[in-house]
């Protein structure tokens, strides 16, 4: 008698080491959005030692921020082409043009250069935004789609806590601030290898399927997986929609009202912290006087590299409870509660700054304010898009959310510039506080009618 071997369907299979190979690969553009944002970090301060010590507030804002808008726009493009035109495509350009655009950084001192290629590096890293969760959540079994997605979230706190120790080594090893436009060679080097590996990753087998091309779509679930797996409800999704096309206009159209304010509003919000915030750490270190004072401003910017360092280890303690305990629980309520604990902590940190409590005061409020963030905003609202759309629509709707959320990213990484010159750090920590307190209270009112109900 011939042994017959064991089919596996996709959807309730063991997790296999293909499935982690997936999700290091599709999770590259958070890796690099991480990256960027303590690029911009490091380089804001060390323009400011060398030919641009005179930039206005609203030019560094501009600047600054180039990175950010490209997200959004990547986010937006790259979401409702790929919709249309398929996934594979988009998703090996993006680190292609990553790699282009960061060596011409390395070739140039200009600021224009700079922030043309700011623009493109984030318009790709959008575009990966849109196209990493689609990837993996469509592939992983299912009791494992909230983990995945949260771990290739938690992978932008890798990105920016390699990069910042890597730069402050370099620097600290080579004190001189023309490095600046050199230190983008370590993102040169990081999209060169995603380029290569993503030639091993097919055509999704979701897109495949919603287009009724199921035979392909079983195909590619077998490369990715195994000669043992077939497909599992994709195949059906045909039945619902045969040839369905990405449509912008329903996701912005009145039924998916309460999605869009759900999923974008709120990212707007956490961007706040996350970009606004966190790419201006060591701008704000300094600020809070919890960096001792240097005649060699070098020497003081290397040293709010190293504190930035320590801040960014709680970035990934933050993810890590977010994964093993904060995941247990309701998404609305952790959102909710992340941003109300994000609140209080820099209402620590900015009452200790006013009363001039002490230097640990100041910066535990500061660690709470990172912990909370990373363990419930950061990744509950990467994660909501993919579970509150409809297959037909989740690359467009999570570009959509994205963009929404670089929205608010952009407003905040402008604007912070601004109020340091009005109102020094006092100013940026009120604003941050309202705004973190808003996208909690838009969670509570938006979630449970989304969560709970059909639309």
């Amino acid at each position: 008698m011939t042994a017959t071997h064991q089919q596996y369907n996709m959807d309730t299979m063991p997790l296999r080491w293909r499935h982690i190979k997936i999700l290091i690969i599709a999770s590259a553009g958070q890796f690099f959005g991480g990256a960027l944002a303590v690029l911009v970090s490091v380089i804001a301060p060390l323009i400011a030692i060398t030919h641009h010590p005179g930039l206005s507030s609203w030019l560094q804002g501009f600047i600054f921020s180039s990175g950010l808008t490209g997200i959004m726009a990547g986010s937006l493009v790259i979401g409702h082409f790929s919709d249309k035109y398929g996934y594979l495509l988009f998703f090996r350009l993006c680190p292609l043009l990553i790699t282009a655009a960061s060596l011409w950084i390395f070739f140039s001192h200009s600021i224009a250069v700079l922030t043309l290629n700011l623009l493109i590096i984030g318009f790709c890293i959008g575009g990966s935004y849109a196209l990493d969760p689609s990837y993996v959540s469509e592939i992983m079994p299912k009791k494992w789609q909230r983990t995945m997605l949260g771990i290739s979230k938690a992978t932008s706190a890798l990105g920016n806590t390699s990069m910042i120790l890597i730069v402050w080594y370099v620097l600290r090893t080579y004190p001189d601030p023309e490095l600046w436009n050199r230190l983008f060679l370590f993102l040169t080097l990081l999209a060169t290898i995603t380029f290569g590996a993503r030639f091993w990753f097919v055509e999704s087998p979701g897109w495949l399927a919603l287009h009724g091309k199921t035979q392909e779509a079983e195909k590619n679930v077998r490369h990715f997986l195994g000669q043992d797996v077939h497909i599992g409800e994709l195949a059906h999704k045909k039945q619902l929609t045969p040839q369905p096309q990405s449509n912008t206009k329903n996701i912005f159209g009145k039924s998916n009202l309460r999605r869009l304010i759900l999923s974008g509003i709120p990212w707007g919000c956490e961007g706040m912290g996350v970009y606004g915030i966190g790419i201006f750490t060591p701008t704000l270190l300094m600020t809070l006087g919890l960096i001792q004072n240097s005649s060699n401003p070098l020497t003081q910017t290397i040293e709010s590299f190293r504190f930035t360092f320590y801040i960014d280890l709680f970035i990934i303690l933050g993810f890590i409870s977010g994964l093993t305990v904060v995941s247990k629980l309701d998404i609305i309520r952790t959102q909710a509660l992340g941003f109300f604990i994000c609140a209080a902590g820099l209402t620590v940190t900015l009452l200790g700054y006013l009363y001039q409590a002490s230097a640990g005061i100041i910066l535990s409020g500061f660690l709470l304010f990172e912990l909370a963030l990373n363990a419930g905003p950061h990744l509950s609202t990467f994660e909501l898009p993919s579970r509150i759309y409809s297959l037909e629509e989740r690359a467009g709707g999570e570009g959509v959310a994205s963009a929404l959320g670089k929205l608010g990213a952009i407003i905040a990484t402008f604007i912070i510039p601004l109020l340091l010159k009005a109102g020094g750090g006092t100013l940026v920590l009120a604003v941050a506080i309202a705004v973190l307190l808003t996208g909690g209270v838009i969670t509570i009112l938006t979630g449970p009618k989304v969560i709970n109900r059909k639309e």
